[in-house]
């Protein structure tokens, strides 16, 4: 009412039922305005509320999703794994077991041992050269050995020096040397090292 006598008395002389028009057109402005406007804006932060628990409970949704995603993977990788396992030990238990073969020794005999390299003086011209055509100097082991009294390809073991190694008669030495054993060695220290030694000699099959 104030503001309604403000009018009336500073700005513009009004009647009496000018006055009353007045008043009613403040009241429906303070009504139907002002009066509204809270309630509007709680409706418009209800709405927002409400879009926002809707995006967190999507993004919920997908968080589950990918957890629940991520665990079937692992599982299905879990199973693969266990069933691959299993298949290997399936497989290796299938496999015949192989049994090495035992050495059978044909012959035994005390013969002079001694060692040699692929060198001219101690061979021929063509030092790498075994008898029967083998390279030794292309050869990864030290397996091959001069005999007189033995075919060549026979094979035999010399246990008291060489432990379990194989050897091949591949080569031969001077005739006067009959019942000696010269053993190839790559190194020629090792050779001179090596000397002169009597040990059994086994043929084996």
């Amino acid at each position: 009412m104030k503001i309604l006598q403000i009018i009336n008395e500073d700005l513009v002389p009004l009647s009496k039922r000018q006055n009353i028009v007045l008043a009613i057109i403040i009241a429906c402005v303070f009504q139907f305005v002002l009066f509204y406007a809270p309630a509007l804006a709680d409706e418009a932060i209800k709405q927002a509320q409400a879009q926002s628990n809707q995006i967190n409970n999507d993004e919920i949704i997908s968080i589950d999703s990918i957890k629940e995603s991520t665990m079937d993977n692992q599982a299905a990788f879990m199973a693969i794994k266990e069933e691959t396992a299993s298949s290997s030990s399936e497989v290796l238990e299938s496999r015949p077991t192989v049994e090495p073969k035992p050495i059978k020794v044909i012959s035994v005999s005390t013969r002079t041992i001694t060692a040699y390299n692929s060198e001219p003086n101690q061979t021929d011209n063509d030092p790498c050269t075994t008898a029967n055509g083998f390279n030794v100097c292309q050869s990864e082991s030290e397996d091959t050995i001069a005999a007189n009294f033995l075919k060549f390809g026979t094979k035999v073991m010399i246990p008291e020096l060489f432990g379990e190694r194989v050897f091949v008669v591949r080569d031969r030495m001077n005739k006067r040397h009959a019942n000696r054993v010269d053993v190839w060695m790559k190194d020629y220290d090792d050779a001179v090292h090596f000397g002169v030694k009597v040990a059994k000699v086994q043929v084996i099959e």
